[in-house]
């Protein structure tokens, strides 16, 4: 049963110290629901000597774009890889990794000119694009997907109603195609108060701002005491 530590938003001190190998040492993959600084992905990539799978937040820099050619190219010109050293950006992918297959859609609603933000409408697109390359796995090798990491919530499942923190309507018809047994996000700060895990069909919805360890297998999705 593979076994995620997921983090969002809000950088979690002692996980930035040795304390993280007795907390999340056996953990198989590290998740980034966005909007963390992209050393501390990093670190705890490195440190826990597993893999990180992300997508981008709102506030995290604008990562489309880039090629890698040797060096990475954007715009036919040499630059600096903005995002996190050897993690893999999900966004608006499918991928497949420490035995589960994880679909991406990072960004929120857009509410102002920033990166990362898209309209209902842009993001229902790139939520049909990430469905049909599930479907082509799927038929390929009889796989469905596993995880559907985003950065922001299903619309009404979470959200808030300022314009910046309203989650994404497609989301539910994305979940309804791709069945996954975990949909994981970011951007909805808790604020002390807690957050209940919330179920759309048989997909468990957590809000991972802070950091959740969670395993996730045939039987479903259960939390690390």
């Amino acid at each position: 049963m593979p076994k995620v530590l997921s983090v969002a938003d809000e950088i979690v001190e002692p996980l930035w110290t040795d304390w993280v190998h007795r907390r999340c040492g056996d953990v198989d993959v590290v998740l980034g629901a966005g909007d963390l600084p992209f050393d501390y992905l990093e670190y705890l990539s490195n440190e826990l000597n597993k893999p990180c799978v992300y997508v981008p937040g709102n506030h995290d820099a604008d990562l489309s774009g880039h090629e890698r050619r040797g060096l990475w190219i954007r715009d036919g010109l040499p630059v600096e890889w903005p995002g996190p050293t050897g993690g893999v950006n999900a966004d608006c992918q499918v991928v497949d990794v420490a035995g589960l297959r994880i679909a991406g859609l990072g960004g929120s609603i857009r509410y102002n000119d920033g990166p990362n933000q898209w309209t209902e409408w842009q993001q229902a697109r790139r939520a049909a694009k990430v469905t049909r390359m599930a479907a082509r796995r799927q038929r390929r090798d009889g796989r469905g997907v596993d995880v559907l990491l985003t950065h922001s919530p299903p619309l009404n499942c979470g959200d808030r109603e300022d314009p910046a923190h309203r989650g994404f309507s497609c989301l539910h018809t994305t979940v309804e195609r791709m069945r996954p047994r975990l949909l994981v996000h970011g951007h909805i700060h808790p604020h002390g108060q807690r957050v209940p895990d919330r179920e759309m069909g048989k997909t468990r919805v957590v809000n991972t701002v802070g950091y959740r360890i969670l395993d996730v297998g045939d039987a479903g999705v259960s939390d690390e005491p």
